[in-house]
């Protein structure tokens, strides 16, 4: 089961923190495949497929969608962050 969190303007945009999703087919599946099936949902969920304004992390690494997922890590979506 993946443990999906959302950071900072994002998890106010969708109104949700966290939540568990499992995988059905789990071969081949990659953050992209998990950006696809919540971008489904439609409306806010479609700003995760903003490559520009959403960062992915699995397990506490920034990474590429193109990142396999294997159904038991935790996938964290937040938005660029600046420093100062």
């Amino acid at each position: 089961m993946l443990t999906v969190r959302y950071f900072a303007s994002l998890r106010e945009a969708l109104g949700c923190e966290e939540e568990n999703i499992t995988l059905e087919q789990k071969d081949n599946v990659t953050v992209s495949d998990l950006v696809g099936l919540l971008s489904a949902r439609g409306e806010p969920w479609d700003v995760l497929q903003d490559t520009g304004q959403v960062l992915v992390a699995v397990n506490q690494s920034i990474c590429q969608r193109t990142q396999p997922l294997h159904g038991d890590e935790e996938v964290a979506f937040f938005p660029p962050m600046t420093g100062g």
